[in-house]
């Protein structure tokens, strides 16, 4: 499959029809069957309460109060569930999922396995929430975990929480081997599956019990809302970590829940050409004498590249490199018309994050991460070429 193709979905849109495509998946999962006089898409119910009636609460599934049900958030989690291959549950963040994730699982005690090199976040929320809970945190390397479980040590652990490709430096780890492990530790897999994305790699069906997704980012795509989800194969534990959303009152707002629905109708659209433009860019990249270190898992040579092509369904719009100084990011930035300094990833703008700027990433003052927007391909290779010669 080429970077700039779509993949062909595995399952139908609603689960009884053919299997369609990623483009068809997008517009179509989530909508109810048509019924004519109504819209093609439900509008958002913009409702705190509800009519109780007479009848006990939410007797025959009605709805009572929006933290605890909600039809819009239902369109929104039965959507991002079929492209999961599993159960939703959505969040007003990313990082609300992830702590939902892992709040609802472990207790006082409990061991968990965190990538050294993920989310900043999420090593956050570890560092100043979880060790606070007296919980045992170890932090593994993205590429070392599958050789720690391959070991059997994760034996003993209560949860594994995995994210690949990693953020910023897009590693990739081998799902089905530490799915493997953890299971036979008896212990909890969740996949940080935000950079990939649904259509790129289906953290459930290579056997992770959880996959999460920061929302805000690629599935949604326009760098105008917050929403998080958290999806599973396991009746257990989304009941469970429903439960701690009713209790903690993570859940996301009607309008961020129908907005986000309508974003992802694009997103096959959006990752073939932000992939298009990736592969281009890493190709720039790594000819430039001014750049090092160009991470790219679809770029053949690239270290991740053979498992990226055998885990993943389709490649990501996110470019890591290095230039040599903090200067050298900021010459670049001046000259370019087209990327523009921000960060988050996955948005239809084209953007370059110096990591170091924001500390608790391991990357020289020159890292640069690179999201690939929707722009032509050639305007945003031209550009950036144009800015790396700058003097």
């Amino acid at each position: 499959m080429s970077a700039a193709s779509g993949g062909r979905g595995d399952g139908p849109a609603r689960g009884d029809g053919p299997a369609w495509g990623d483009g068809t998946r997008s517009v179509r999962a989530g909508e109810p069957a048509p019924v004519p006089g109504a819209p093609l898409r439900p509008s958002p119910v913009f409702a705190a309460p509800y009519h109780l009636g007479d009848a006990p609460p939410r007797a025959g599934g009605a709805d009572a109060y929006a933290r605890t049900e909600h039809p819009t958030l239902r369109v929104f989690e039965t959507a991002v569930g079929e492209l999961d291959g599993g159960r939703c549950l959505s969040f007003a963040t990313g990082m609300a999922a992830v702590s939902a994730a892992v709040l609802a699982v472990v207790r006082a005690g409990d061991r968990v396995v965190l990538p050294a090199d993920g989310y900043f976040t999420t090593r956050l929320l570890a560092r100043e929430e979880l060790e606070r809970f007296g919980l045992a945190v170890e932090y593994v390397p993205t590429p070392e975990i599958a050789a720690v479980a391959a070991r059997g040590d994760l034996a003993g652990a209560r949860m594994v929480v995995l994210e690949t490709p990693s953020n910023p430096q897009l590693d990739v780890c081998d799902v089905v081997a530490v799915a493997r492990a953890t299971r036979a530790a008896g212990a909890v897999l969740a996949v940080d599956n935000t950079t990939a994305t649904p259509l790129g790699q289906r953290p459930l069906e290579l056997g992770a019990d959880l996959t999460i997704g920061s929302d805000t980012k690629a599935l949604t795509g326009h760098s105008d809302l917050l929403l998080g989800h958290v999806s599973t194969t396991d009746d257990a534990l989304y009941d469970r970590i429903k439960a701690f959303r009713d209790h903690t009152g993570g859940t996301p707002g009607a309008f961020e829940a129908w907005l986000g629905h309508r974003s992802m109708s694009t997103l096959d659209l959006r990752l073939a050409r932000q992939a298009a433009t990736a592969a281009a860019v890493a190709d720039l990249l790594a000819a430039h004498p001014a750049v090092t270190g160009v991470r790219w898992p679809w770029r053949p040579g690239d270290p991740s590249h053979a498992l990226a092509t055998r885990q993943m369904r389709r490649p990501n719009g996110v470019v890591s490199a290095e230039l040599a100084d903090e200067a050298a990011v900021r010459r670049l930035l001046a000259a370019s018309r087209l990327w523009t300094a921000a960060t988050s990833f996955g948005g239809v703008h084209s953007t370059v994050d110096r990591r170091a700027q924001w500390g608790g990433d391991a990357v020289p003052p020159g890292f640069v991460r690179l999201s690939c927007g929707v722009e032509d391909t050639a305007d945003l290779v031209a550009d950036l070429a144009a800015a790396l010669d700058a003097r």
